[in-house]
């Protein structure tokens, strides 16, 4: 108990209130009132109004899965003991009669196959088919749908899920706490010779997705690539073998989100908000997306703390830590509102200031009172010295309401690192 005291007693330091709600226990706490986005309209309770008949404790991936699909949507309350593997079968029992990847190399070699077609329109036969097939198997196991009115929670510092892809999809009023996730490892990866003038080995499964979904609260949790991060992967055909997607994505009109007090390291496409820039996307997602990010911890990540399309996203509070390969924080995408106030970066001695803003379209975001290195820094500013040939403008046409106190960006840092992430619950 003692970090747990020693975050509380820093929080009520720092920001003169406890995170915590006296007298309840964490799996019946609800989303503070106005605490980011998911505090919109009817809040975010999650499974709080759960009766004794709805309250699990698991400790398998057999047991999570039951406990979702018992009572409907009914308020649940899922309490996870210990970590839960959900990518315990090996890649091989996943596969498909006949598939074999040795075959598939040979077969889609670009000195063989080039590099102007894709693989899409391969027969269910082909090797491109087979894998498919065994893709499919491995998808149906390790994703979980979470219901509407359902809380998630970690009991004790170790809780969480190794290799599971939780989608929440379609539903409203969901609270996931405590939980640490080792990213999924996709055991099929698709060879697309057209992605990139090189081609690109592309993966499935996030961690978590948020998909269509309204009022989700995502808190103190922790995404990492834990035992296989992007390091330990081979290449073929001269590009990683990638084998993960995201950490969190919020996708397909996804509205009313909050991601507070989490952790998300060691990983390279961390955060997607909004998929494709397509007229078909834009149409569901336009006046939706709202995400709200504070008091996060990003640390040694390549690219996309978000990468942000269409959505008004208020990121305030948070910490970012570049390491090695670092690419760019904020992705400023097609039709985006971003508000980026209040938070500090922390950047390696040769990495460009200007880096920390990616301009992918012509959105106007607001970033003011940010720190770099301790010093206050006009992120807009630096970027269009650094970057002219991708001007940024600056007025994202909205003001973020939604807020809890908000803590001086000198003491984000310290905040922060000590309380963000599972195990460490206010």
């Amino acid at each position: 108990m003692g970090a747990l005291v020693g975050c509380t007693a820093l929080v009520l330091a720092v920001t003169g209130t406890a995170s915590a709600q006296p007298g309840r226990g964490l799996e019946r706490q609800v989303l503070p009132a106005n605490d980011g986005w998911a505090a919109y309209g009817t809040g975010t309770t999650g499974g709080a109004a759960a009766d004794a008949a709805h309250v699990y404790t698991v400790t398998t991936w057999e047991q999570f899965r039951a406990a979702l699909a018992d009572g409907g949507s009914a308020p649940k309350i899922i309490r996870v003991q210990g970590t839960i593997d959900a990518d315990g079968p090996s890649c091989a029992s996943f596969a498909v009669p006949g598939y074999d990847f040795d075959t598939y190399l040979k077969t889609y070699d670009p000195a063989v196959w080039g590099r102007t077609k894709n693989l899409d329109g391969e027969p269910d036969g082909s090797p491109e088919g087979l894998r498919r097939a065994s893709a499919a198997q491995q998808d149906t196991y390790i994703k979980a749908n979470i219901p509407a009115n359902t809380t998630i929670v970690g009991i004790g510092k170790d809780a969480g899920f190794k290799g599971a892809g939780l989608q929440i999809k379609g539903v409203d009023n969901v609270i996931v706490r405590n939980l640490s996730f080792e990213s999924p490892l996709d055991c099929f990866p698709q060879w697309d010779p057209t992605d990139t003038a090189d081609g690109n080995w592309n993966s499935e499964y996030d961690s978590a997705v948020i998909y269509g979904s309204t009022h989700v609260w995502m808190d103190h949790d922790t995404f990492t690539d834990g035992d296989h991060p992007d390091s330990t992967l081979p290449y073929y055909y001269g590009r990683i073998y990638e084998q993960h997607d995201g950490e969190l994505d919020i996708v397909k009109g996804a509205d009313y989100v909050t991601a507070s007090w989490n952790v998300f390291e060691d990983h390279d496409k961390t955060i997607l908000i909004g998929n494709s820039d397509s007229a078909s996307t834009a149409a569901v997602d336009r006046g939706h997306l709202k995400v709200t990010f504070h008091h996060n911890l990003f640390s040694n990540l390549i690219e996309r703390a978000p990468r942000v399309r269409f959505g008004q996203v208020d990121s305030y509070n948070n910490h970012f830590v570049a390491g090695d390969g670092y690419s760019y924080s904020y992705g400023i995408g097609m039709e985006s509102q971003l508000v980026a106030e209040h938070n500090a970066f922390t950047l390696p001695a040769g990495a460009k200031t200007g880096s920390v803003l990616k301009k992918w379209k012509e959105s106007p975001l607001t970033a003011d009172d940010n720190y770099v290195n301790g010093v206050p820094t006009d992120l807009i500013a630096v970027h269009n010295t650094e970057v002219p040939g991708e001007i940024l403008q600056s007025g994202a046409g909205w003001t973020p309401t939604l807020r809890t106190k908000v803590d001086p960006a000198k003491a984000v840092p310290g905040l922060v690192d000590h309380c963000a992430g599972a195990g460490r619950p206010g």
